[in-house]
């Protein structure tokens, strides 16, 4: 039986059964779940493996990577950087980047970018993966390029390129990289584990990612393959354009990737600090407060929703946040942030005080809501009320 620690307090004991379940009947591996309320923590567990190679055990210790989740981390950091009036949502991104109003971008605005209706999402330059992963070429690139569709046409997620767009849109208006803004004002503060370009000091504590077979339920697997057919726009965006993999290399379990600033998808930390962070977002947590009333109702605020030109089905989004919806439920609507390939999740929803944080290394196969967080969303509503 896999071994499961942590705390629970009373009245979340259909939490833990949730998490304990998902070992036995869902293909967990190694995972973590944390659950606030009120600003208090009121579920926090862990258990399973880290490492399938060298039986290394998930610990209290144990970090992961986790993909979009990451997405969630940067929208934060902006919504920080609005409330101290670094920026604006209705800015021009020109504004606080000149070079970006190139190739007919001149009106795109921040929150346009950061709600996935900017067209950019990838680089038409052909860099290969190593010249990614020193940021500033794709920086460049994306500043230099004309969108792939006219501003108003409709929104496609931006898998990967989101990060850098709003990284460097932060770094514009604060004079900061996203990564050490997260240190000095996110994690800091609020004394988390959570890095967007880990120092290499931390690596030994990261969990391996191991993949899910394909689905096999038939719409999924055709959803699937809509999705990720060579050319189309998710391809384009979830890989851009084949050079960072899954297979045959996993990129994401690389040191590489691991230590750059990649803030759509390289986030490493735990469940703790991302249900910590969102805590933060919606009241105060040990005397921290990251967003104000004003400032969390803005970056909640739907900016566009529908088809998604990238990832095919509806979806929906803030400024930066993915919101409660088909594609990924959060409980009920009011909800925001963001989900994760494979499986991991962070969120909060104002109206019941709850923020939620799950990571797991076991990879599952679908595009919409993972049956893990389901389960745990059911079981969190239920001790909520």
């Amino acid at each position: 039986m896999t071994t499961i620690e942590g705390q629970v307090d009373d009245g979340f004991g259909a939490v833990a059964d949730a998490f304990r379940t998902n070992f036995d009947e869902r293909g967990e591996l190694g995972a973590g779940f944390c659950l606030y309320v009120d600003g208090r923590c009121r579920v926090d567990l862990w258990g399973g493996v880290a490492d399938t190679a060298s039986g290394r055990p998930w610990t209290d210790d144990t970090l992961q990577l986790v993909f979009s989740t990451t997405k969630g981390i940067a929208a934060t950091a902006i919504a920080m950087a609005v409330q101290a009036g670094k920026l604006a949502y209705d800015d021009k991104v020109a504004d606080h980047w000149p070079e970006f109003a190139a190739a007919g971008k001149g009106e795109l605005t921040v929150g346009e970018v950061l709600s996935h209706q900017g067209g950019l999402i990838a680089v038409d330059a052909e860099l290969d993966f190593d010249t990614i992963m020193q940021v500033t070429p794709v920086v460049e690139a994306l500043a230099a390029q004309a969108p792939l569709w006219p501003l108003g046409d409709g929104h496609g997620y931006h898998a990967l390129t989101y990060g850098w767009l709003a990284g460097e849109i932060l770094a514009r208006a604060d004079g900061r990289r996203i990564g050490q803004f997260v240190q000095d004002e996110i994690a800091g503060p609020l004394g988390l584990d959570m890095w967007i370009g880990l120092p290499e000091s931390e690596e030994e504590r990261v969990s391996t990612l191991e993949l899910a077979p394909p689905p096999s339920d038939p719409a999924a697997l055709e959803l699937m393959m809509k999705v990720m057919a060579p050319g189309s726009n998710g391809y384009r965006a979830l890989s851009l354009d084949g050079q960072i993999r899954l297979m045959p290399e996993n990129h994401f379990n690389t040191r590489a990737l691991h230590a750059t600033e990649m803030p759509g998808a390289n986030g490493i930390t735990n469940a703790r600090s991302l249900a910590r962070m969102y805590a933060a977002t919606i009241g105060e947590v040990d005397g921290v407060r990251l967003l104000d009333h004003d400032t969390m109702q803005a970056a909640r605020t739907e900016r566009s929703s529908g088809p998604d030109l990238s990832l095919v089905v509806p979806t929906r989004f803030g400024a930066g946040y993915w919101l409660h919806g088909e594609a990924q439920p959060m409980i009920q609507d009011g909800s925001f942030g963001h989900p994760g390939a494979g499986g991991s999740l962070g969120y909060a929803n104002p109206e019941l005080g709850i923020a939620y944080g799950y990571v797991m290394n076991q990879m599952g196969s679908g595009l919409t809501g993972d049956p893990r967080n389901l389960a745990l969303s059911e079981a969190v509503l239920a001790a909520c009320g």
